[in-house]
């Protein structure tokens, strides 16, 4: 669940029974979407995982001006280096004429090197025009 521009967004993975059709999964879920009132709603199947990923290693901080792209071109960079994503996070803070974008991840860098993903990180940073830090993430603080 997050709140993207102002509007709530979830994300569900669910499992329902084989005798269900996709169909009559996607009526239902249309009724409900009427029903709450909500703006959209996307249906789309799920390949199943072999095994659940690696937990989070790191935490990944981004601060800069707001602007387009900015989680695309982070994101991007972490999964061509296979880093999983397991919690992100965006607001905007600061004064109203200046805001400041701040998005903070936690990641599972897996058998990533933290050098090479430090070194793309921070050329895609500097492409995006924002500040980035990338530390390990402190089992004790959670």
């Amino acid at each position: 669940m997050s709140i993207l521009r102002g509007h709530f967004a979830v994300m569900l993975i669910v499992r329902f029974p084989g005798s269900a059709s996709p169909e009559e999964l996607a009526a239902r879920m249309d009724r409900a979407r009427e029903e709450l009132g909500l703006e959209a709603l996307t249906l789309a199947a799920v390949d199943e995982l072999a095994a659940a990923g690696q937990g989070a290693s790191h935490v990944l901080s981004v601060y800069g001006a707001d602007h387009p792209g900015i989680v695309a071109a982070i994101s991007s960079v972490l999964a061509e280096l296979e880093v999983n994503i397991t919690d992100l996070e965006t607001r905007l803070t600061g004064a109203a004429e200046a805001p400041l974008y701040v998005m903070l991840m936690e990641v599972g860098l897996g058998d990533a090197d933290p050098a090479d993903v430090e070194r793309a990180l921070a050329e895609a940073a500097a492409e995006a025009d924002v500040e980035l830090t990338l530390r390990a993430l402190d089992a004790e603080a959670l």
